[in-house]
């Protein structure tokens, strides 16, 4: 198909490939955007957008992926709720989730009747690969009169053994509103400790039991490191996620989900920025604030960037069988029923 592209059409498409991803800059493996880079995956992405139109298909970029897929084939691009709810209201024949398994999973939950396929199956989570559904029953056995919340970074089976599942945009809201005093949080441990530490802090008394599962990028983030960046940047404001440490969410200015973190960020005045979280989101911050000032920190994810454009076109032209979601459909049913209640208990925007 690239042959037949003509060669002002491929400029047009590498000028607008550069105008997305010239301030993106915070990568430590030293990838750099300028218009020769652009121009050379600018045949790629205009096979993929075609070929978009011709299989009716829809691509869900989380914000962890490279750049290039996010602003070049994305046609929705956020953190694991955001995408949630555009798997569910895809009316797509197929939908190809650029992230890890476990969001493809969702997205296959929410959309049975789509065709849903994941650019490269070893993409998996530290977190989602904790616990698997035997390990939730095994739980659930220690402590029958709980309520069990999965994290959402959790594999179709997990859900399946869950009550109702939470992202880490609305987990503070929906744990501290069950009626149940008793809480067994699955897979994060260090998440479960933050909830735990927040809903105390609110006066809310809630027995919260966790698995041991942590996410590799969130939990190497350290108290030094942020004491080091703020003696260096005065008037550094410290941004982090809730996967990690307490220690870490003590000592921040802001603690939120992917989406959180950017709106603090766009929303509020400060020299520079300390991201605690994976690189991508500091991308799409260069991209969409160019006008802040970041200063490393970021950690990459092997998951997330073993996508790539070449592998998502190769699952948007011709899947091979490990690359298309299947689930058992009670499994799957279930697990619908615990994202359902997400919804249905989520606040109000």
């Amino acid at each position: 198909m690239t042959a037949a592209i003509a060669a002002d059409e491929i400029e047009a498409e590498a000028d607008r490939l550069l105008r997305a991803l010239l301030h993106v800059d915070c990568d430590p493996r030293g990838k750099t955007w300028n218009y020769e880079a652009c121009r050379a995956i600018a045949p790629l992405t205009l096979e993929i957008n075609r070929l978009k139109k011709e299989k009716d298909a829809v691509i869900l970029a989380h914000s962890y992926v490279e750049p290039e897929i996010i602003y070049g084939v994305g046609d929705f691009k956020g953190d694991s709720y955001f995408l949630s709810l555009a798997a569910k209201q895809a009316r797509a024949k197929v939908i190809v989730f650029a992230g890890v398994v476990f969001m493809a999973e969702t997205a296959k939950i929410l959309s049975p009747d789509a065709t849903v396929v994941v650019p490269d199956r070893g993409s998996g989570c530290s977190l989602a690969d904790s616990i698997d559904g035997d390990g939730v029953r095994k739980l659930k056995a220690l402590y029958p009169d709980a309520t069990v919340v999965c994290y959402i970074n959790s594999t179709a089976d997990v859900k399946a053994e869950s009550d109702v599942c939470v992202t880490s945009g609305n987990v503070y809201h929906i744990i501290e509103n069950l009626p149940a005093r008793r809480i067994l949080f699955v897979p994060d441990r260090l998440m479960g400790q933050n909830v735990r530490d927040e809903l105390r802090r609110r006066g809310v008394d809630k027995e919260i039991i966790t698995s041991d599962g942590t996410c590799l990028v969130h939990d190497q983030f350290s108290v030094a490191d942020i004491a080091a960046a703020r003696a260096q940047f005065p008037g550094l404001k410290v941004v982090s996620h809730p996967e990690c440490t307490p220690e870490v969410a003590a000592v921040s200015d802001f603690v939120g989900s992917t989406g959180a973190m950017m709106k603090y960020v766009k929303t509020t005045g400060a020299p520079y920025y300390l991201m605690l979280t994976e690189c991508g989101l500091v991308g799409r911050l260069q991209v969409e604030a160019p006008e802040k000032n970041f200063i490393g920190g970021c950690r990459l994810c092997p998951y997330m960037k073993l996508n790539s454009l070449e592998k998502v076109r190769d699952a948007l032209k011709s899947p091979r069988p490990d690359q298309i979601i299947t689930l058992d459909e009670d499994v799957r049913r279930r697990a619908a029923r615990c994202i359902e209640r997400m919804f249905e208990l989520s606040p109000a925007d």
